[in-house]
């Protein structure tokens, strides 16, 4: 296992051109670092945080290099609530109970920097986000980031749940926007009028 984890990680800095000393650096070690874990196995594994931060650098799990797979107890359960952000026209929210619930694992979750207890999944309705979001896609909501900056958010308005793109403009004003062309955008909106419920930081889909 722990020769698979240095040859992953060998072939992820052959592919992405990165190079020993620079990895070793960011991980705040000596610049001999990477290159002695690779080519003698020194140390024999990484240390946690290491293999962490290496993960998160080049997008992939850290069960690649060599951390252990999560076992089905250990994943972290969001629940899937009973509503749907309307990509579209708006669509009301006649309840917000779970209604099933989607294991994520909790590494992945740490990488993301995402508090659990903040999370919900909730599904795409209408056309307004394509070719960003499509209708029927489930969304993971981190309700804990309300902050005003550019990205996907699900919003209330007129008491409706609407996922739509925020941009923000000079001053405390933002833009509403839908990503499909052929539906209106909400231009120079005072940040008050905008209420927050969720970033969007996942999106998954059904194929066929």
């Amino acid at each position: 296992m722990d020769g698979e984890a240095r040859a992953a990680l060998e072939a992820l800095i052959q592919e992405r051109r990165e190079d020993y000393a620079s990895l070793s650096r960011m991980l705040g070690r000596n610049p001999a670092y990477i290159q002695q874990f690779i080519k003698r196995g020194v140390p024999k594994k990484l240390d946690e945080e290491d293999r962490r931060k290496l993960a998160r650098y080049f997008g992939v799990s850290e069960a690649l290099l060599g951390g252990r797979n999560a076992a089905p107890d250990d994943l972290i359960s969001v629940p899937v609530l009973d509503v749907q952000a309307s990509a579209g026209p708006g669509a009301f929210a006649d309840s917000e109970r779970p209604k099933a619930r989607m294991r994520f694992d909790p590494s992945w979750l740490r990488g993301l920097t995402l508090d659990p207890r903040q999370l919900s999944v909730i599904q795409v309705t209408g056309d307004s986000m394509a070719p960003t979001l499509h209708d029927g896609d489930d969304i993971l909501v981190d309700r804990g980031d309300r902050r005003f900056r550019d990205g996907i958010y699900v919003l209330r308005l007129d008491g409706a749940l609407n996922v739509k793109r925020l941009l923000l403009e000079p001053g405390r004003k933002v833009t509403i926007r839908s990503d499909n062309p052929v539906y209106p955008s909400w231009p120079s909106l005072d940040r008050g009028e905008v209420n927050l419920i969720g970033r969007v930081v996942w999106a998954g889909r059904r194929l066929g």
